[in-house]
């Protein structure tokens, strides 16, 4: 009497077993994906946080560097000025030495020399200014390097 139901009774237990199994591992991963979408969400607001830090003080370090940049132009500028009107001058050996094997030219050589020593002059100016923002450019990379290093670190 009892062999006809039991097959269908334990079908039935085995199904809602693995039905239930199924189920519980299906709303496990959901459960999980949940979690991690949370997560995920977190860091992405903690990396928008660190990035927006980064970028105000990179544009720091970039206003200071302008302004230095500025001011190696300014100074440049007035050092140009200051050739031009003839105040900035190369210096001198203060005891010349003349060849007297060597005969000399009459007439006003001054003129000559002074064009020459203005352009050398200017050309030494501009090779200062260009050294000069070359290592003002380095010290601003390097100090933006340290400043995004400190602060990914978390130092």
């Amino acid at each position: 009497m009892f062999g006809i139901p039991l097959p269908y009774l334990a079908l039935a237990i085995a199904i809602s077993l693995f039905g239930s199994y199924r189920g519980g591992y299906h709303f496990g991963w959901e459960d999980r994906d949940n979690d991690m979408k949370i997560a995920i969400a977190k860091k992405n607001e903690e990396s928008r946080a660190k990035e927006q830090e980064l970028g105000s003080k990179l544009q720091d370090q970039e206003s200071k560097l302008r302004k230095a940049q500025d001011e190696i132009t300014k100074k440049q500028s007035a050092m140009h000025e200051l050739a031009r009107t003839g105040r900035l001058r190369l210096p001198t050996a203060s005891c010349p030495q003349n060849s007297t094997s060597s005969a000399s030219s009459t007439g006003n050589i001054q003129p000559d020399q002074s064009e020459s020593e203005r352009a050398l002059i200017t050309a030494l100016i501009d090779i200062a200014a260009d050294g000069d923002k070359a290592i003002t450019k380095l010290n601003s990379c390097v100090a933006a390097y340290e400043e995004v290093r400190r602060i990914v670190n978390g130092q």
